[in-house]
């Protein structure tokens, strides 16, 4: 069965530039999402949680349009996410960035060549113009000039990630994805790599959609969080209200040991932000 579609007509919630509506998700047998529901407002940091297997990264592939759900709909921007135009003919491909997990570079193009990719690929820019632009993407990632013509393997992890993000804003979207953008980094870089999606979303009005394990990130960062388990979505509020659920699997993700450490950092990172 198909995604049903509901109508092509823009939704009727302003607020929600993403809505996610009874979901289900089936490979075989496997039932990876049984009912799904859940919507982003617009201007937030979303972030989508919960244990290994749950289903969180096949959900942001089903939402950027990569994967087809068994049932359900998915809109972005108010229309159906299978919608390959809008009314104005501006696909909508175009309002949204990736970042997809370990950073996805091609190995064989340098760093410029990576972040340059979208632009050659979905606009008729003069040559002279994606380099100018491309330049600025990578200034506003904190990456140094000399970068641009390295080669991934001679890059390392944190500034990766740093150039796949320049990746997926060099189109100026409005709606940000991240797919464990922190993932194998260590706590320091890792930190920056959230201050620096903070500031971007503040420059540039990004909505952010980010899916995540890292409970430290999520306490840094988030606004909302949607906790996966059980192919539903155990529970959506910030990070104070799902560390005081009771649900059980709620309350093993952000009660455990390495939930409680995470939320002492946190109270300890806010504290000295006050002092």
């Amino acid at each position: 069965m198909g995604v049903a579609v509901t109508s092509l007509a823009p939704s009727q919630n302003p607020q929600s530039i993403i809505e996610v509506s009874h979901v289900a998700t089936r490979f075989g047998k496997a039932v990876v999402h049984a009912d799904v529901s859940l919507s982003v407002r617009r201007g937030e940091v979303f972030a989508i949680a919960g244990g290994n297997g749950c289903g969180k990264s096949t959900l942001l592939r089903e939402i950027v349009g990569l994967l087809t759900p068994s049932s359900g709909s998915i809109r972005l921007f108010g229309l159906d996410s299978r919608a390959l135009e809008e009314y104005d003919g501006r696909p909508i491909h175009r309002r949204f960035g990736v970042m997809f997990q370990q950073g996805a570079l091609f190995s064989s193009f340098t760093l410029a060549e990576n972040v340059a990719v979208p632009l050659r690929e979905f606009t008729g820019l003069s040559p002279q113009l994606i380099r100018e632009i491309v330049a600025v993407k990578i200034a506003m990632v904190g990456l140094p000039p000399d970068s641009a013509t390295k080669f991934p393997s001679e890059l390392s992890g944190g500034m990766r990630r740093r150039a796949a993000l320049a990746r997926a804003i060099v189109m100026d979207p409005e709606l940000l994805f991240l797919d464990e953008p922190t993932a194998g980094l260590d706590p320091i870089i890792a930190a920056g790599f959230d201050d620096l999606v903070l500031s971007l979303k503040r420059l540039l009005g990004l909505t952010v959609v980010m899916v995540t394990h890292d409970l430290d990130s999520l306490w840094r960062i988030a606004d909302r969080v949607a906790v996966l388990g059980n192919g539903k979505v155990l529970g959506v509020g910030t990070m104070q209200e799902l560390s005081q659920s009771d649900d059980p699997v709620i309350r093993e993700y952000f009660q455990g040991q390495r939930g409680r450490a995470a939320q002492e950092q946190a109270a300890w990172n806010q504290q000295g932000r006050r002092t």
